[in-house]
């Protein structure tokens, strides 16, 4: 299970087919290094998402 202190890096090594929820989020440089090296929670609060919403999407893709 994806959590919000989760890197995103580390996340879609896991979990790549979690890259469409973050491009989704607006995140398209999935391989720059400020992308890889933020916490999921750093991440949505970026780009204007609540974190727990954005956790839900994230596990909801791993599910599929």
């Amino acid at each position: 299970m994806i959590n919000k202190d989760m890197l995103v890096g580390q996340v879609l090594k896991d979990y790549p087919e979690t890259a469409e929820v973050f491009r989704a989020l607006g995140m398209h440089c999935l391989g720059c290094p400020s992308s890889v090296l933020e916490s999921v929670k750093d991440a949505a609060q970026t780009h204007g998402k609540d974190p727990d919403a954005l956790v839900e999407e994230l596990n909801a893709a791993i599910k599929k």
